[in-house]
């Protein structure tokens, strides 16, 4: 009973380690010892810049800038109306931001006819949204000139296909 129990706290120390924890568990109050040249390979994960909400912020307006003028961009997604939500930036590389959000994207026509004004009086102003399009945008910036460095827009949640934007 007891060697199976100490192979199931090994079983969980590997799998503890392996998801790249490095804080010691401890089993029945006792501290479990993780051996250091384990303790040093987990330790040395990735080591990425840190950028700030601002840069990040500019890296999107530079982006979305890029994609409203292009005119392909435009005839194969529509018109770039508005980033939805932020879902990550960082800097992988040195002097790169990476940057991924959703953004709204809207071909020909208002959507107008499906609210119509009361009492037959025609259609109203507001449009509803239909004929837009979803696209989550994954784009590089470089971090000293401003400029884009790669975009491609993924429709479909990336499962169908993904629009490539020509630097």
């Amino acid at each position: 009973m007891k060697a199976c129990l100490q192979f199931a706290v090994i079983a969980l120390l590997n799998i503890y380690l392996a998801c790249g924890f490095t804080t010691p568990i401890s089993h029945e109050g006792r501290r479990v010892v993780i051996s250091s040249s384990v303790q040093t390979r987990s330790a040395s994960s990735l080591q990425m810049a840190k950028i700030s909400e601002k840069e990040a912020q500019s890296a999107i307006d530079k982006v979305v800038a890029a994609l409203r003028k292009d005119k392909t961009a435009n005839e194969e997604l529509g018109q770039l109306k508005q980033v939805n939500n932020i879902l990550g930036f960082g800097s992988p590389q040195k002097g790169k931001i990476a940057v991924r959000f959703n953004a709204s994207f809207q071909k020909g026509g208002k959507g107008l006819s499906s609210i119509p004004l009361p009492f037959g009086l025609g259609q109203s102003n507001k449009s509803e949204g239909r004929g837009t399009m979803v696209g989550q945008v994954k784009a590089s910036v470089s971090e000293q000139t401003g400029k884009v460095i790669e975009c491609s827009v993924f429709r479909d949640l990336g499962y169908g296909r993904a629009f490539n934007l020509k630097v």
